[in-house]
């Protein structure tokens, strides 16, 4: 079976450890697009690791892990995540497969992603990683992929145009001096000599794998609310993180896609800037995101904090073809007296029962909230679904009966053991 996971939200769903529970159950693990602007958590035991570019599969001997032509490689970062996994013991040698056609982020990508941020009045919240840029490059065909990095002569060319171009753009628009050629081409050079071992055709790797009924997960990373398409922009990603990114991403055809898995927390998280409806007051934020362990992966920012958002949740479940949900965090909710949930949005007299794409209906919003009952605190997490309390049950059939989408697994806690599987 070909599994799709997408988050549901604005990322950070906990779908590292979901992925971490299926890549046992699969062969392949692929992921489908973004960058080191993403990062997935998996605790296994008492230990904790951050994934970055790495699928999260990679913990499971014998899995081949796939970085596909979607997703954008900073080499001196996979570098870094490779060597930090195999010094924990486990080996990708042979396991680890780049798509040959993922692009490359190059330094000038980083700066000039850090530098545009600064000039604007109106921030959008990038991590600063030069995952925007490289996509634009991408688009504007002077990208430089992969095995544009082990072949020396197509890499001089490339890279020498991008640097006689965006050189004068560092010098004139933003008063810096710009890179040498020398330097980034010596450099890059030496990454593709480092990642030849691992570069592939991936394309034909997951359709044969297909051919011969092997079971793959495709892994997505941040959150529908983040896609360049389908999310609050400007304040997205500039990837497709919808499900159909995983065909873009990978080169499988939709055909080929046999389930969509969406991942998203029995409240709502946001990093960085943007509408956020159902955003609690500062002094709850504080509280919950306490509770939560509420910070990025990646930036350690701070995340937002609010209510369970209907809404958005159903249009993720329309734009995605979700049918079976994964409700993480619900042990966050413990002890809460009540507890709401955004079933429609109103503005200037109007109600919203759709996610509005006009931004500024979306920020000035007043949220339309069904209130539930809370439950205790548990001294013990629950085994199984029928060791919920009452309220929490009730909560989870509200939202299933909402979403139209079965709840399958319900997160508990933070390790692989915290997981209910929901018959």
């Amino acid at each position: 079976m070909n599994i799709v996971l997408v988050g549901a939200q604005w990322g950070d769903e906990g779908k590292g450890k979901i992925i971490d529970i299926l890549s046992r159950k699969v062969d392949y693990i692929v992921r489908y697009q973004g960058g080191n602007n993403a990062g997935h958590t998996v605790v296994d035991g008492k230990k904790e690791y951050i994934f970055h570019l790495l699928p999260s599969g990679i913990l499971h001997k014998g899995k081949i892990c796939c970085i596909g032509n979607g997703v954008v490689v900073d080499p001196a970062v996979l570098l870094k995540e490779i060597s930090a996994i195999e010094n924990s013991g486990i080996n990708v040698d042979g396991r680890l497969k780049i798509s040959s056609l993922a692009h490359v982020i190059m330094p000038y990508h980083r700066i000039l992603d850090q530098l545009r941020e600064t000039k604007r009045s109106n921030k959008i919240g990038t991590t600063g990683r030069g995952i925007g840029p490289c996509y634009a490059d991408k688009i504007n065909r002077c990208g430089i992929r992969m095995i544009d990095l082990i072949n020396p002569k197509v890499l001089a060319e490339k890279l020498r145009d991008n640097i006689n171009e965006k050189n004068e753009i560092f010098q004139k628009v933003y008063s810096h001096q710009g890179f040498s050629f020398e330097l980034v081409y010596k450099e890059y050079l030496n990454y593709g000599k480092l990642f030849s071992k691992y570069i592939f055709n991936c394309v034909l790797l997951l359709n044969n794998a297909t051919d011969k009924n092997k079971d793959i997960l495709f892994e997505g990373a941040q959150g529908t609310f983040l896609d360049i398409d389908f999310g609050t922009y400007p304040f997205v990603t500039s990837s497709s993180a919808t499900s159909g990114g995983a065909c873009i991403g990978t080169g499988v055809s939709p055909v080929k896609i046999d389930k969509v898995l969406g991942v998203a927390k029995a409240y709502t998280t946001r990093v960085g800037e943007g509408p956020f409806p159902t955003e609690f007051s500062e002094d709850f934020s504080e509280t919950m995101r306490s509770r939560g362990n509420e910070f990025g992966a990646t930036t350690g920012r701070p995340r937002r904090c609010g209510w369970f958002d209907a809404v958005m949740t159903k249009e993720a479940v329309m734009l995605n073809g979700i049918t079976e949900l994964a409700i993480m965090k619900m042990d966050v909710l413990d002890g809460l007296s009540s507890i709401c949930v955004c079933t429609g949005y109103k503005y200037k007299g109007k109600l919203f029962k759709e996610f509005p794409h006009d931004l500024e209906v979306l920020k000035n919003v007043v949220p339309v909230y069904r209130k539930m009952r809370g439950w205790d605190k548990t001294v013990n997490k629950p085994l199984s679904y029928a060791n919920l309390h009452r309220n929490a049950k009730d909560y989870l059939s509200y939202l299933q009966d909402t979403l139209a989408a079965k709840i399958t697994m319900v997160s508990v806690g933070s390790s692989r053991q915290d997981t209910i599987f929901v018959k």
